[in-house]
């Protein structure tokens, strides 16, 4: 897991796919942490439920804001709060998912509680932008 976890973190932070402001988005959710200065704005499109993500910051707030985008992607609001609440308890808990799938490369982070925080920014300023939907 510990290597898996190093390829989709390296992979995610130095070619995101689901990077930068889109033209038009109908919500937008904001998440900053005073601690390490991480910040990140998640862009949501209700046509496709269509995610993308400014993040600033380390590397895993990166992976997780881009995996997220992936995971998220066509589903309905309730299902991406679903998939936070499950991404929240396994990377706290460091028990993998399997409805996760990628995302499960995550998991390592809840050997590191100081960087739980930074997994799970992008999710909080997901639940945020969902508010406006």
């Amino acid at each position: 897991m510990s290597d898996l976890y190093q390829q989709i973190v390296l992979d995610r932070t130095r070619h995101p796919r689901h990077a930068g402001r889109p033209a038009h988005f109908d919500a937008r959710g904001e998440g900053a942490n005073k601690l390490c200065g991480d910040k990140v704005s998640i862009y949501l499109t209700r046509e496709g439920m269509d995610l993308h993500h400014d993040a600033e910051g380390c590397a895993i707030l990166t992976a997780s804001a881009d995996l997220m985008a992936d995971a998220a992607a066509g589903k309905t609001p309730a299902q991406m709060r679903e998939l936070a609440a499950a991404f929240t308890q396994a990377v706290t808990s460091g028990t993998p998912n399997p409805a996760l799938g990628a995302l499960n490369a995550l998991t390592p982070v809840a050997d590191f509680p100081s960087r739980i925080g930074c997994a799970t920014l992008p999710w909080r300023a997901l639940e945020e932008a969902l508010q406006d939907v």
